[in-house]
């Protein structure tokens, strides 16, 4: 009875310990984790929490996911868990300043109505044509919204950049201020070799329509305050109080986006003067060597796999190895500003070169191919014939970079406030640099990338490359917090079974062969018996001998029986990672739990104890007592 009793209160206080535990693991434990993931997928990164810190007024998440759509999308399923567990992650850090709700859009229902006003993408990848949704919502205190329309799993590695950046758009509503520094004719006006009236840039329309857009030119001596965003485009002749103000507004924490040339050949006025052949390049090499960077403005890039096809005077077509289109082979693909670029093209590319001992991170966004040439600017430009560029060009098997990224540790370019600037103290130094450079202006030229045509009195712009995309990637990316800057590329949660797609190779490898030839005698057949049935007397009818008719008869035995060699075959191609998924299957289902299970009946052996006893009752008197 005793034993009962015993046995009871043993089980009552397991059953309070379980329950004790489960409350202090969801009250106390809830927001710790440990993610032991190779890229720290399940966990965010200092910039994202730096922005979930910064959030002032509640933000209302809404995850349109298709669950019942989506019932035998395996892969598709795993990904919205994916995306799902880091919204999770945002809400618990947070602590209260976001409100996650998961919805499931069905057919007719009010969730769906939902997710359609919110403008996400429907995509028609379910059952039978069956709409499913995967997007991301997002509302704050002022009823503003963003949205990421469709979670496309090929860009999982940006997945953290795009929920954060919503985050922080919605908790800093402000537009971001652009300040554009140039002296070239963007806006338009009348060209002085045609005598025409040229639009404006399209590059800049576009800039305007985004954001808020001040332009200045060089005869400026600082910067606006409100700057979020400084852009140089073709910067010369810079005075040293312009120059300073640059310099200090750089060291300050502001972000600067710099398109530089080694020979500008899209400025009529420069062309007019006769400047052409010479002093036609950007100088702004005393900050860029303060920066850790040397510009090249002697040479200009020639590249022959990169070159692009032109119209000669003649009618003819000829490649320019000056006029050139990188496409994403040349791209960095793990930037956030080139990672879905397919074509940039520019002409006359100067290259840039980190100095050796410079502290600066420097991180190259654009590069030529290995069949790249320096020409010296000065013959390039004297040079109009394309083909004699061609004959010029030696390849140095070597690749330049074109587009750079700075970030980091950088000093001043003076050591004293210079006459005429209005700034007075000097910051000395900075470990906040962030700069984006450009080896080339003529990328942002209508020719290069757009074309403009009119309908029915509306300008309709055609992108044929990427330029545009990435001046709006830029500016976008510079405009927001230094946080979400910080935010780069992550690892991806799905992992390729690397043996898998070994045995695959090898597979197709040693079966190919044999099914090409099997196929090849299955045509042939198929050919003598196509031959011999159109086998006709005059007059239309079908006579077939004897001996035809047994020919006939063997050869569909013989298609009949190469088809199911073939069948055979291409069976072989799965036969040896099906054996494979068998033993991983055996090994998970059964061996590892029959390994855990002699290894704890080992440990229960060793450890147990002896039974020990204290005294015992004389059977007799003979017994001793113990």
């Amino acid at each position: 009875m005793q034993h009962k009793f015993t046995s009871s209160v043993n089980l009552f206080l397991i059953v309070v310990v379980f329950f004790a535990l489960v409350f202090v693991n969801n009250q106390l434990l809830s927001p710790l984790r440990l993610d032991l993931t190779e890229n720290q997928v399940y966990s965010l990164s200092q910039g994202s929490k730096q922005v979930l810190k910064e959030i002032d007024e509640p933000i209302n998440l809404y995850f349109f996911f298709s669950d019942k759509a989506s019932k035998n999308m395996t892969s598709l399923r795993n990904y919205a868990n994916r995306v799902e567990s880091l919204l999770t992650e945002y809400e618990t850090f947070a602590k209260g300043k976001l409100k996650l709700q998961v919805l499931d859009p069905q057919a007719f229902s009010e969730q769906e109505d939902q997710a359609d006003q919110f403008g996400l993408t429907a995509a028609n990848i379910g059952v039978a044509g069956e709409a499913i949704y995967m997007g991301l919502a997002a509302t704050n205190a002022l009823d503003e919204q963003e949205v990421i329309a469709f979670f496309d799993p090929q860009k999982e590695g940006f997945l953290e950049y795009e929920i954060s950046k919503l985050i922080y758009q919605l908790s800093e509503p402000e537009p971001v201020n652009v300040t554009l520094i140039t002296d070239l004719a963007i806006k338009g006006g009348q060209n002085p070799m045609t005598g025409q009236v040229d639009p404006a840039w399209t590059f800049l329309t576009q800039l305007e329509q985004l954001y808020k857009l001040e332009q200045l030119s060089s005869e400026a001596i600082n910067v606006p305050d409100d700057t979020d965003v400084l852009l140089l485009v073709h910067p010369k002749e810079y005075t040293d109080a312009l120059l300073f103000a640059i310099d200090q507004f750089a060291l300050s924490g502001g972000k600067i986006l710099a398109f530089l040339d080694a020979h500008n050949e899209s400025d009529p006025i420069a062309m007019m003067a006769g400047t052409m052949p010479t002093g036609n390049s950007s100088n702004l090499q005393r900050l860029l060597s303060a920066w850790g960077v040397e510009f090249d403005s002697d040479n200009v890039l020639l590249d022959a796999m990169a070159g692009l096809d032109i119209r000669t005077q003649n009618g003819g077509v000829t490649r320019h190895f000056g006029f050139v289109g990188f496409t994403s082979d040349q791209l960095d693909r793990e930037d956030l500003l080139t990672s879905n670029l397919e074509v940039i093209n520019g002409a006359s590319f100067g290259v840039f070169k980190k100095i050796a001992d410079a502290e600066t991170t420097w991180l190259p966004l654009i590069q030529s191919t290995q069949n790249s040439d320096l020409m010296n600017t000065e013959t390039y430009a004297m040079t109009q014939d394309p083909e004699e560029l061609a004959k010029a060009y030696q390849s140095e098997n070597q690749s330049y970079v074109l587009a750079a990224r700075l970030l980091g540790q950088a000093n001043s370019a003076f050591e004293q406030v210079p006459e005429g600037a209005e700034q007075r103290s000097i910051i000395t130094s900075t470990d906040k640099l962030n700069v984006i450079l450009v080896g080339d202006t003529d990328l942002l030229a209508d020719r290069f990338w757009v074309q403009q045509s009119s309908f029915f009195g509306q300008t309709i712009y055609t992108p044929f490359a990427n330029n545009g995309d990435f001046i709006t990637n830029a500016v976008e990316n510079l405009g927001g917090s230094d946080a979400l800057i910080s935010i780069r590329s992550r690892g991806v949660f799905s992992r390729s079974f690397i043996r898998v797609d070994e045995l695959t190779v090898i597979a197709e490898q040693k079966f190919r062969d044999q099914e090409q030839i099997l196929q090849q005698q299955l045509d042939d057949t198929e050919q003598q018996l196509l031959e011999l049935q159109n086998q006709q007397v005059e007059g239309g009818a079908l006579v077939i001998s004897p001996e035809q008719q047994l020919a006939i008869d063997e050869f569909m035995q013989e298609k009949v029986t190469i088809r199911k060699s073939l069948r055979d075959v291409r069976h072989q191609l799965d036969k040896d990672i099906e054996s494979l998924g068998n033993w991983l299957k055996l090994i998970n289902i059964a061996l590892a739990p029959l390994i855990l299970i002699l290894f704890l009946a080992l440990l229960r052996i060793i450890f147990k104890t002896k039974p020990r006893f204290a005294s015992t009752i004389p059977k007799s008197k003979e017994d001793p007592v113990l």
